[in-house]
């Protein structure tokens, strides 16, 4: 369970949240554009849950659940597009704000009699109708974990698999500072319910794509380093030239904040509708999530990011000033 003070705090809303799910017959649930393993972990954990206890349940992402992600039990439930329906309920994980929930968000907004917003993410805008946000929870899984205990959910092997999912991913395999010693101790109690901790690392954080090293290649020509900001871009033609079908990093933002020199690191990647996906990464005593919700985004004190209309030139000469902004504002946690 959650600690005290949290359990306290959050008691009213894990009640009428377990209210609402009661109430409901047809639930639809999402998570945000982009997965990454705690949406797409969140999402699953949560729908077999549900459908455990005999609810009609539609689990969507937009555009489905991504191939990389697709080894955990029951991704193929992920649907890519929603149907027209109505909905008692709309359950959205992971997701800060309206624009991250994509398409299938929007449309559960607009036809389900209530919604739950479940989210770890200090910058949540709140949206919804029953809130189980927990900024000090290191993922959306362990908010999922809290609240099908507080329910008295079984957790089958099957949610153990896709909760520890999204507990490796967004701690980096128990590396990131907002590790707990409770982290570990919801990892071991998935562990004790099937959930396989060498397998999960293995497909999550220890494999990628030869494509992603021939993006890096042409990448990483292009890295700047300049008091304690260090910088990349990924263009459209990059993600075109190496058969990417979408213009992710492959992890390189994360990669950057490590170079020793770096206090935050800022990956802008060109996307394919003409808008900037920023990335940010910050080491402990700096805070990017301020300058991503500035720009319309969100996130965490140390990873966040945002997508902003405009040129990679206009994009950099807006997000680059705030960046040095935090930086001086700033104190380096450990030298």
């Amino acid at each position: 369970m959650p600690d005290l003070t949290t359990k306290r705090s959050l008691e009213p809303q894990w009640r009428e949240a377990a209210a609402a799910i009661s109430d409901s017959r047809s639930i639809l649930v999402i998570s945000h554009i982009a997965p990454d393993g705690d949406a797409v972990g969140s999402l699953l954990g949560m729908a077999g849950a549900l459908r455990n206890a005999g609810k009609e349940v539609t689990a969507v992402i937009d555009g489905g659940a991504p191939k990389d992600l697709r080894f955990i039990p029951r991704s193929d439930t992920v649907l890519a597009a929603i149907a027209e329906v109505e909905f008692d309920l709309m359950i959205s994980l992971d997701s800060s704000d309206i624009e991250r929930i994509g398409v299938a968000g929007a449309y559960g907004l607009a036809h389900s009699k209530r919604v739950i917003n479940l989210d770890h993410h200090p910058t949540n805008t709140r949206y919804g109708d029953i809130h189980l946000i927990v900024p000090e929870a290191v993922a959306a899984t362990e908010i999922v974990f809290d609240f099908l205990n507080h329910l008295g959910s079984a957790i089958t092997s099957d949610i153990a698999y896709a909760l520890l999912t999204g507990l490796i991913t967004d701690t980096q395999g128990f590396r990131i500072s907002a590790t707990k010693g409770r982290t570990l101790e919801i990892a071991q109690s998935l562990m004790a319910c099937g959930a396989p901790l060498a397998l999960i690392m293995a497909q999550t954080l220890n494999r990628r794509p030869y494509e992603e090293i021939e993006l890096w290649k042409r990448v990483l020509p292009r890295v700047r380093l300049d008091n304690g900001l260090i910088s990349a871009d990924i263009r459209q033609a990059d993600v075109e030239s190496v058969g990417l079908q979408t213009p992710a990093d492959g992890g390189l933002v994360s990669h950057l904040v490590n170079v020793d020199r770096a206090l935050i690191s800022v990956v802008f990647k060109e996307t394919a509708e003409g808008s900037i996906e920023v990335s940010l990464r910050a080491k402990p005593g700096f805070n990017v999530a301020d300058v991503a919700f500035a720009l319309g985004g969100g996130g965490h004190t140390l990873a966040s990011g945002c997508t902003i209309a405009g040129s990679l030139a206009q994009v950099k000469d807006r997000v680059l000033p705030l960046l040095n902004q935090a930086i001086a504002e700033g104190t380096p946690a450990f030298e």
